[in-house]
């Protein structure tokens, strides 16, 4: 068996997408041993992954782009890739792109839909494309990995999947994401220019996150001296720009803070240093910035959308995302109740806890597995 997974995600830095495929391949490392390859897009121009540099790697020189353009042809008009991938028993497209194979079988991991949720909050070239390719993906696939319930529900709804080809296996926090010393997180707030007292919310700064209530819901705290701030870290996405005007009009702008992407090896300290993580997104797939939070001891108040209670449990503590009323509600709540907030960092670390890459990985196998010997079965 010989089994190729697609880094491309982590090779452009894609956020969540690139964490999964990058932490997904690592636990995977073990288990498959020589059994295991890497596949990008821009081979040669991006990359390799750190720690990756002289591990087996195939795909294409082509950029993104183009790249997404060839494949979504490929599949239309039934081209095989499979030169590809020398000696592939089996694909794993870890992000929304699947190749097209004749003699191959595939596996697809779907994060989420939320282009069929929310279209408004997409870029049109983009959404169209996605319209045009997921539902031939889905299809084409000979299995597909759903990142939560929620995400799969979407898929039996939207695209009228067959339950039986779904398996749902969750995302988990790496190693690095736990609760940090002290002088650690001084130093971090430093560097970053953080307040002593912050709601925190990590995303991409698109319309989706619902950044925009998030910031109204913080200013009466402020007002009242319950938090000396909001941090926002994460990079700009798509559509941003009505966020970033929306908070310009804000009288307690200079109390929300954009420090930008931030490193990973940093992203602990700040989650640990924040009095609340804050989820406020009016749809995730999976919503990997819960466990983090939790991971790192940090109280999580959430949208009650699509996947997060999944996610949170009885950890986190949730509102309806359109009421910002509500939303200011929980936080204050939160952070006038001292006792409550230690309950909820003990009860988020267990919940974390519950979740690893290596369950992921170990899961994601056995379906490779379960794959492979039903494509022997046709033959």
């Amino acid at each position: 068996m010989v089994v190729y997974v697609d880094i491309s995600s982590a090779v452009h830095a894609k956020a969540g997408l690139g964490r999964y495929s990058e932490n997904l391949v690592r636990e995977l490392r073990p288990l498959l041993g020589g059994r295991l390859r890497l596949f990008q897009n821009s081979l040669g121009r991006l990359g390799p992954l750190p720690a990756w540099e002289s591990y087996p790697t195939a795909g294409v020189r082509l950029g993104y782009k183009p790249w997404r353009a060839t494949v979504l042809a490929a599949q239309v008009l039934h081209w095989p890739m499979d030169r590809l991938i020398p000696e592939a028993t089996l694909f794993h497209a870890t992000e929304h792109l699947l190749p097209s194979f004749e003699h191959i079988p595939t596996v697809l991991t779907v994060h989420d839909l939320v282009f069929e949720r929310y279209p408004q909050h997409h870029k049109a070239l983009n959404y169209f494309y996605l319209r045009a390719a997921m539902p031939l993906y889905c299809q084409r696939a000979s299995a597909v990995i759903a990142v939560s319930e929620a995400t799969k529900t979407d898929l039996i709804a939207f695209y009228r999947l067959d339950a039986r080809k779904i398996t749902v296996i969750p995302e988990a926090t790496a190693s690095p994401f736990a609760p940090q010393p002290a002088e650690l997180v001084a130093a971090v707030r430093r560097r970053y220019n953080l307040p002593q007292r912050y709601i925190l919310a990590v995303s991409t700064i698109e319309p989706r996150k619902n950044l925009d209530r998030l910031a109204d819901a913080c200013g009466p705290l402020i007002g009242e001296g319950l938090v000396d701030g909001l941090v926002l870290v994460g990079k700009k996405g798509w559509l941003y720009e009505g966020f970033l005007r929306h908070l310009e009009e804000l009288p307690w702008r200079k109390k929300v803070i954009l420090p930008g992407f931030v490193c990973e090896e940093d992203l602990p300290a700040i989650y640990s240093g924040a009095m609340i993580t804050a989820q406020p997104s009016l749809y995730e797939g999976f919503g990997l910035p819960v466990l983090e939070a939790m991971a790192c001891g940090s109280p999580v108040c959430a949208s009650s959308a699509s996947s997060l209670p999944e996610v949170g449990g009885d950890a986190a503590r949730y509102f309806d995302p359109l009421r910002t009323e509500e939303m200011t509600d929980a936080l204050r709540t939160l952070l006038h109740d001292t006792a409550l907030r230690a309950e909820m960092r003990a009860q988020g670390l267990a919940r974390a806890a519950r979740f690893s890459w290596r369950y992921t990985a170990e899961q994601t196998l056995a379906l490779y597995e379960r794959v492979i010997q039903m494509q022997g079965q046709r033959k």
